[in-house]
């Protein structure tokens, strides 16, 4: 098993455990808008580069500008952002209330966790794929026997079991997160 396989196996895992944190769930999390992008200074910067986001209370985020300049640009922002919420101006801060979520809305978000967790596998069967390539590559061209190939081809086979799993528990999470009322 090489450094390639276990370094892409966990970057797969790494950014759906990046893309599950931002998916909405009955609690508030700034992890929600951190990415959203805002336009200051003339570029586009992303939001957790230009204020401080907490999460005082399970359904309210509050966003506090470093500058208060920037303050409509960053309402502007999340107005036009997916999230559907519109925030409140406080002075020098913006709240973001979020309504409890519907059934109807909790099984879209399912639908949502689900999509990207299977493009994790895909990606990861993809990884086996290549591996798998190159070890019958190595045996055709005598730099490995038949045997070593058959042995790593099972290393393989297992890493990317583990990978999977742990996919699997990450959704299983996430589920139990979004269907908690």
């Amino acid at each position: 098993m090489t450094d390639h396989l276990t370094t892409s196996i966990e970057q797969a895992i790494s950014h759906l455990e990046h893309e599950l944190l931002g998916i909405r769930t009955g609690r508030a999390n700034p992890a929600m808008i951190e990415d959203i992008p805002v336009e200051a200074y003339g570029t586009k910067t992303p939001l957790v580069q230009l204020a401080a986001i907490i999460a005082p209370e399970p359904r309210l985020l509050v966003v506090q500008p470093w500058d208060p300049s920037v303050i409509k640009d960053i309402e502007k922002a999340l107005t036009q952002s997916s999230l559907g919420i519109t925030p409140v101006a406080d002075g020098k801060l913006l709240r973001l209330p979020f309504p409890a979520m519907t059934e109807e809305r909790r099984k879209d978000l399912m639908k949502v966790v689900n999509e990207k967790a299977e493009q994790t596998k895909v990606r990861l069967r993809g990884v086996r794929e290549e591996e798998m390539k190159k070890l019958k590559t190595q045996e055709r061209d005598g730099a490995i026997s038949e045997d070593a190939s058959t042995v790593a081809g099972k290393a393989v086979q297992t890493a990317i079991d583990q990978g999977t799993e742990r996919i699997d528990t990450l959704v299983k999470a996430k589920t139990e997160e979004i269907m908690t009322v």
